[in-house]
């Protein structure tokens, strides 16, 4: 008779003063059969504590301003009215002995206590987060752009806020919502999210449905691509449960799950982090296994990581450089193969350790065979700039290392023509070097290239020059090209933006022992430049202005 009066009147109940009326009318109720149980005391003691919280939540949250506004109110009104019915149904069960055995009755009693338990939660939840004070106007009422602007919204943050309330299946519901509300309006719930938001999503990123945490990732992955939510992500917990999914999700979870970590790995304490709960294993896993835009997803991430250095020498004992040889070898996508370069000029930009086992894998002839691919250079050769001082004239020879590097210094992009120069810089360590680079056409390049917009290719490819012209015979190379002089009498230029003046005083210095090339230099007005390069104390510029200086007078007094 009990179950069809409540029933009856929870259906017919239209306002929200009537809900909390009925809601407030069981909790009596409910407290008097609950007390009169004589089985089972320690459970109905500690089910009896949270009835007595009812009417003070129930209180609250009817004096709240908002409290007829917002549907939430309704429904967490009938939600605690379906509770406390059910206590009382398990009261009359407990008391005629009639129930089917002792423990499924203990188990109904725990299920009875985490309703309410949730019951008690939501109302804090509703009154504290300020989800209340959000109270939505109605679509079909509102009228100007302003009000429809501001009905969206409030329907949006309601939406957010089913998230935290509610059983799991109602959350479920929400969260189907949501992602058709972002599929069409993205930045709606972009500007109206908040952190007790985020912290839900981030709860069903555990929850035990498959379903719901495959939705929940999608969402997540969203709100990191963004940009406007990774502190919040982070601080939040999102880590772990986004690891484990990439470790043991769907699909589609595994695949959400990397891009998240991909882009939340941009800054160096996230990339810490994910080192730090153990990320970079089910990431490499995700290298050598996963479909192609995972892998690009997890390499992308493996090379944020590889910038913190002194995270490096943890990729490399989890088997990271193996994995990123072979992405550049055969990796699925374009972009896996630039990430794995780009990984590798980090993981060798300052450890020796590093660049060893780069090398005993295979590197430099990966490295170099992605050289002849469309992809930017800049990284493979900026990673074979850290590895050339670790391998022999022949091994370098035998593949096919400077025909390479002649073709960027030709036609790769700005930094990649800087990474070529700066790797001949690195190379010409001996006299044997130096003649092989010169030999292979690089000279001719490098003097070109003093003309380059970029300050740094201008810098690199003279401290280049300065190197080799040390070797007579590159000297006399560089002495024979015309415009060698003037371009290295342009980068005497004084101003703290030009870096090369001190490699050009270097070069130009090795020249001046030809009568034709030092003629140059003062027609092109080296002595003026060399005037304000001494006062400013640049190594070398006072005894090549004086070696000019005499040579000027010299011309002088034989005309004369």
């Amino acid at each position: 008779m009990v179950e069809d009066t409540g029933e009856e009147v929870i259906t017919e109940i239209q306002s929200v003063e009537e809900c909390l009326s009925h809601a407030q009318g069981l909790v009596p109720l409910a407290l008097d059969a609950a007390k009169a149980v004589k089985g089972f005391p320690g459970r109905w003691k500690m089910i009896i504590s949270k009835l007595e919280q009812i009417p003070s939540h129930l209180s609250d949250l009817s004096s709240h301003p908002c409290f007829s506004k917002n549907a939430l109110c309704k429904e967490q009104l009938q939600a605690v009215s379906n509770t406390l019915k059910e206590a009382i149904e398990l009261s009359d069960l407990c008391n005629s002995e009639k129930y089917e055995g002792k423990l499924r009755m203990q188990s109904d009693l725990d299920r009875l206590s985490g309703k309410l338990d949730l019951n008690l939660r939501d109302c804090e939840l509703l009154i504290k987060t300020g989800m209340l004070g959000e109270a939505t106007l109605p679509l079909a009422a509102a009228g100007s752009s302003t009000e429809l602007e501001a009905s969206i919204h409030g329907n949006t943050r309601e939406l957010l806020a089913r998230l935290q309330i509610g059983h799991l299946e109602a959350k479920h519901k929400a969260l189907d919502s949501l992602v058709e509300v972002m599929k069409e309006d993205e930045k709606t719930v972009l500007a109206v999210l908040g952190r007790c938001n985020i912290a839900a999503l981030v709860q069903l990123l555990t929850a035990t449905s498959p379903r719901i945490r495959e939705k929940t990732v999608s969402v997540i992955c969203s709100l990191a691509e963004s940009g406007r939510c990774e502190n919040w992500l982070v601080s939040e917990g999102v880590l772990p449960p986004l690891i484990r999914l990439v470790e043991s999700g769907s699909t589609l979870g595994r695949e959400k799950a990397t891009i998240s970590l991909q882009r939340l790995s941009m800054t160096t304490e996230t990339a810490r982090a994910i080192v730090g709960h153990g990320g970079v294993r089910p990431l490499i896993e995700i290298c050598r296994t996963g479909d192609s835009v995972s892998q690009a997803a997890a390499a992308c991430a493996l090379k944020n990581i590889s910038v913190v250095p002194e995270v490096r020498q943890n990729l490399a004992e989890e088997g990271v450089v193996k994995v990123m040889i072979n992405l550049l070898d055969c990796g699925i996508l374009l972009g896996s193969k630039e990430y794995a370069a780009e990984c590798l000029q980090n993981l060798t930009a300052s450890n020796d350790n590093l660049r060893r086992i780069v090398i005993s894998e295979g590197g430099i002839r990966s490295l170099l065979t992605y050289l002849d691919g469309p992809l930017p250079q800049e990284s493979a050769v900026a990673a074979l700039r850290n590895l050339v001082t670790s391998v022999s004239i022949e091994m370098l020879a035998s593949l096919g290392f400077l025909p390479r590097l002649v073709h960027v210094l030709k036609s790769g992009s700005s930094g990649a023509q800087q990474a070529a120069a700066s790797a001949i810089c690195r190379v010409c360590s001996s006299t044997e070097m130096k003649k092989w680079v010169g030999e292979a056409g690089c000279i001719p390049l490098l003097v070109k290239l003093l003309e380059a917009k970029s300050n740094g290719v201008r810098e690199v490819s003279a401290q280049a020059i300065s190197s080799l012209v040390t070797l007579s015979q590159n000297c006399r190379e560089v002495k024979k090209n015309e415009k060698s002089v003037p371009n290295l009498v342009q980068l005497l230029d004084p101003s703290p933006q030009n870096t090369a003046k001190k490699y050009a005083v270097s070069c130009l210095a090795s020249l001046s022992s030809s009568k034709k090339c030092k003629k140059l230099m003062i027609s092109y007005g080296a002595i003026g430049y060399l005037k304000k390069l001494t006062e400013m104390d640049i190594p070398g510029a006072k005894k090549l202005l004086e070696r000019l200086e005499r040579g000027k007078l010299r011309s002088l007094l034989s005309r004369k």
